[in-house]
């Protein structure tokens, strides 16, 4: 039996556009062994399936190589933090490099295209030796050529080995043809004389366009640094050391990376939890908002669950480790976010398929207006012309902005996604969200808190509530039944005096009875009070009538042989759902609930938070079922849940969100993460899909029309019409501008406010 796939991801080196990703992609993709290979040209890796049996990451990195570039070697074991530091190193580094770069091309353009002014002044013309300015220009120009445009013109050539085309390919090629033109009519201008042409020379158009298309570049890595903002902070978030107490009580401050699972840490006020671990000793609350969005502090005390990189607010607590550094849920998330980030929306499928022959494309258009403007422009104008037109088309030509335009919003809403508690497993879901039209709702722990609550406290005329809920409730303690802990609960909760029971006894199926403060007590349904022969009061029967008749489950209280009282407990509605859901139905979704209750309780839960469709008696395997029936009608349907018994359901839907509190088994299985148990999530899930597909179709709008527009022009469409001619000057600055463009438009999603 052969194993089974493995997934790894590759940082790619020398991308400079989506043309580039597109043959890393295919190169990938013919290694034998490989199932599927996908490059993120906006996060610069490759996310790749194998099967170990057959491929080995050597050959992954030689099919790499084979295409032209690199991968950046990074060591296995390497935490995302110091994997992070290390690529906002190297990032940081590109980035100075590229800003000398830029320097030094704008410094000495500026000075060429000074002195180039000169030859259009005739008086100046008339004092100036031609020749000799045309070798200061030509001095210029080569320090702008060999040390700011060097990378082009590698990048060019090795693609060209590699017989693949990029972005760099148009550049080398549009500035080279200016700058070898303008070199042959420095060093022979007789030759273009004796051909009655003007030995003209276009080293300002060499030098400023390749100023200006760094000055994008290094706009645009500024910009791209800013999309992964979202990741860094949350990496950010994890704390650097913990302070371990030794088995002799000895506290220790460590490094992170050297806390061990069952170590126990002792926290005070403010500090930063180091790690996932349970409260052993101590309480205190938490702000849990960095990882769940969550903006009020939670309660913790012994027995809690407690997160790395919350923050302990207020007292001291002792926690056991249970995991460290991959295993923590902080971990998860960051791995889950990059995941997403690497993934490819289906939207973008048109625009890769563009990238991947746009750069062929737009040669063969470039040669096509060379040869027209060569025989259609006068005479002894033809030459300059075509070159002139020719460069245009290949400069303002840029795949970027396509190869730009879903990546750089993915990576941004991920991202902010994840600030709010709302963990987006790929961008296939964020683009499903955006499609919906209909929302699932389970009832059980999605709609209400999925465990039982006191609601109704009542007792007979000539008891006192204190004494009889304190009666009740010494009783419960010693129970396990979910219903008894609800008991106790709302007992805690209003500060009920705790006494010692005796001779507790359960009665399965019924309740429990015990003796308290000598006298005895009986709690459960009415079964068990007529087992006892005690007779309820008619007061009595007509509250626990009308308590019935909203699907409440009614407990009665007996103390000493007389019915005392009764308690009502139900599984109570979160107190954000009913807003939660008239937000999702403001927005023109359909709301329906799903639940296993009866009917009865069916319709007072949704009458409660104004649901009008509700499928009741729902079995946990038809839940899917119901999922596929609303699909039949043509609905595209968000199914949210939490339970093991919802994963079928979510994994049938087109697309599934799980709440937070729920399962592993639900998460894993959803399309999309809420980290807090609270339906709001739905709403900002839904609402930043929407916000970033529309960011995608106005980028890819934008490209689309950048380069169906630009390249006409740029080929002198303009000029039978208008006399125009587009300079490649000006086309490189459209060139830089499309891409920042893009990348600004993407920037404006980290503004999302969730509702």
């Amino acid at each position: 039996m052969s194993p089974s796939p493995e997934t790894t991801t590759l940082d790619i080196e020398g991308m400079s556009c989506a043309a580039c990703a597109s043959a890393v992609e295919k190169s990938l993709a013919r290694t034998p062994g490989v199932e599927s290979a996908l490059v993120n040209f906006a996060t610069e890796k490759a996310t790749v399936q194998y099967r170990p049996d057959q491929a080995t990451p050597a050959a992954l990195k030689a099919a790499v190589e084979n295409a032209g570039y690199g991968v950046v070697e990074r060591a296995p074991d390497t935490s995302a933090a110091d994997r992070q530091a290390e690529i906002d190193a190297q990032k940081a580094a590109a980035y100075r490099q590229l800003k000398r770069r830029f320097g030094v091309a704008a410094g000495l353009a500026a000075v060429v295209m000074v002195l180039s002014m000169l030859m259009l002044w005739p008086a100046a013309m008339m004092r100036i030796n031609m020749s000799a300015l045309n070798w200061v220009l030509l001095l210029l120009t080569l320090p702008v050529l060999l040390f700011s445009g060097r990378e082009f013109y590698v990048s060019a050539w090795n693609g060209f080995l590699h017989r693949a085309a990029n972005m760099d390919t148009l550049i080398a090629v549009g500035t080279g043809a200016a700058f070898i033109y303008s070199l042959a009519a420095t060093v022979a201008p007789g030759f273009f004389l004796s051909r009655g042409l003007r030995p003209e020379v276009y080293y300002d158009t060499t030098a400023t366009i390749i100023a200006l298309i760094l000055l994008g570049k290094v706009l645009e890595l500024r910009a791209k640094t800013q999309t992964s903002a979202a990741m860094r902070s949350l990496i950010g978030l994890q704390a650097k050391t913990a302070r371990v107490v030794r088995p002799d009580g000895q506290e220790v401050d460590v490094d992170i990376n050297q806390v061990r699972l069952g170590d126990i840490v002792l926290v005070r006020p403010g500090e930063k939890i180091a790690t996932d671990g349970l409260i052993t000793e101590g309480r205190s609350a938490l702000d849990e908002a960095m990882l769940t969005g969550e903006s009020l502090p939670v309660e913790k005390q012994a027995g809690d669950a407690v997160f790395g990189a919350t923050l302990n607010k207020t007292g001291s607590f002792r926690f056991r480790v249970t995991k460290v550094g991959a295993d923590t849920l902080l971990a998860q998330i960051v791995r889950l976010v990059e995941d997403a980030q690497g993934s490819r929306a289906p939207i973008q499928r048109l625009a890769d398929k563009v990238s991947a022959v746009f750069v062929p494309t737009v040669v063969v258009i470039a040669i096509l207006t060379f040869v027209l403007w060569f025989d259609l422009a006068p005479a002894g104008t033809r030459l300059p012309l075509a070159l002139v037109n020719f460069v245009a088309v290949l400069i303002i030509a840029c795949p970027c902005a396509l190869g730009l335009a879903t990546p750089t919003a993915i990576m941004v809403s991920t991202g902010k996604g994840a600030e709010h508690g709302v963990l987006i497993r790929n961008a296939e879901a964020l683009e499903k969200a955006y499609q919906v039209n209909t929302v699932l709702l389970d009832k059980t722990g999605t709609i209400t808190l999925g465990e039982p609550a006191v609601t109704d406290f009542w007792a007979a005329p000539g008891q006192r509530p204190e004494t009889l809920l304190a009666l009740a409730a010494a009783v419960e303690r010693q129970s396990e039944h979910p219903l008894a802990a609800a008991v106790v609960r709302y007992a805690e909760a209003q500060h009920a005096p705790s006494q010692p029971a005796v001779d507790f006894k359960a009665v399965e199926g019924r309740g429990a009875t015990a003796t308290v403060a000598g006298q005895a007590v009986l709690i459960g349904n009415a079964g068990l009070l007529a087992a006892a022969h005690i007779s309820l009061p008619e007061s009595l029967e007509a509250e626990a009538a009308r308590l019935l008749a909203q699907a409440k489950t009614v407990l009665y209280v007996a103390v000493a042989g007389q019915a005392a009282g009764l308690i009502s407990v139900a599984d109570t509605v979160r107190e954000t759902s009913r807003a939660a859901i008239q937000r999702l139905q403001n927005m023109g979704l359909e709301v329906v609930m799903m639940t296993g209750d009866n009917p009865e309780t069916a319709a007072q839960v949704a009458a409660q938070v104004g649901i009008t469709r509700y499928f009741a008696e729902v079995l946990p395997a038809d839940k899917a079922a119901h999922v596929q029936a609303l699909q039949a009608e043509g609905r595209v349907v968000a199914m949210v849940g939490d339970g093991i018994n919802d994963a079928p359901a979510l994994a049938r839907a087109d697309v599934g969100l799980a709440m937070g509190g729920g399962t592993d088994v639900a998460m894993e299985t959803a399309g999309i993460t809420l980290m807090r148990a609270d339906l709001q999530g739905v709403v900002t899930a839904i609402e930043l899909s929407r916000q970033t597909i529309r960011t995608i179709r106005q980028n890819l709008f934008f490209a689309f029309v950048y380069n169906t527009l630009g390249i006409p022009i740029a080929a002198g469409a303009l000029y039978p019409v208008f006399g125009i001619l587009l300079s490649p000057m000006l086309a490189a600055g459209a060139m830089a501008l499309s891409s920042v463009s893009v990348l600004t438009n993407s920037l404006r999603l980290r503004g999302f406010r969730a509702h």
